[in-house]
Parts: C-alpha cells; sequence; structure tokens
C-alpha cells in the first residue's frame, strides 16, 4: 500500500522522537517535489514559496495554512508579503525533518491546488 502525504495525520512529537532518515527523506520528497530542503543554523527545513496575484490572496492562503496547521497540531513559519506566501516546515523540538514536515508540506500543496 503507497504511503500518501496527504491521507496521513501528523502525530504528536515529543524530544525523543527521530528524526526522518535520508531515505525516508529521498522518498517523502517525491510526493512534494516543488519543496527545497534548506538548512538553516544546522537544522534541515522544507522551504517553499507561493505566489499570487495581491496581498489579499496571499493573505487568506496563509490563513488557510494556518488553520490546518491547528488541526494537525503543527505548526509552519510563515512570511506573508504582497503576493508571496514563504512556508518553512520543521519539527522545533527535535531540530530537524520529521515526517510530520512532509506530511504538513504535502497538505499546503493541497490547499494551494484549490485556488489554482
Amino acid at each position: 500500500m503507497e504511503f500518501i502525504l496527504t491521507n496521513q495525520k501528523c502525530e504528536a512529537c515529543n524530544a525523543k522522537a527521530s528524526l526522518a532518515t535520508g531515505d525516508q527523506i529521498v522518498s517523502l520528497k517525491l510526493q512534494i517535489p516543488e519543496w527545497d530542503i534548506v538548512e538553516s543554523d544546522g537544522v534541515k527545513q522544507l522551504r517553499r514559496s507561493f505566489t499570487f496575484r495581491n496581498f489579499k490572496q496571499a493573505l487568506a492562503f496563509t490563513i488557510e495554512v494556518g488553520e490546518m496547521a491547528e488541526v494537525e497540531g503543527h505548526h509552519p513559519l510563515l512570511l506573508t508579503e504582497w503576493g508571496k506566501v514563504e512556508v518553512l516546515w520543521w519539527s522545533h523540538i527535535i531540530g530537524g525533518l520529521h515526517v510530520n514536515d512532509f506530511v504538513a508540506a504535502a497538505k499546503t500543496d493541497a490547499l494551494f491546488m484549490k485556488k489554482s
């Protein structure tokens, strides 16, 4: 059975949770090809910028992502500006990428696709 990210629910994460393995990262990244894996202060993160026609649309998307994050119990860094929203997902408590981050990124993509 295929592991489809958008069908998953973020699991509660604690300080003893495991970072995603290299193999998991490679496999899961295939489902979110528009996302970049970046590193900030030694912490791997998923990052994607979404573009919109104006600030109002960017703000509406930011709110939708925030509402999804609340439901999932997993929260991103969101930067909203005119016509653009940058989203970064990583698991703060373990200092890097967890499967939750890939699930949340896929769900962010799904929200964006509904707008397009």
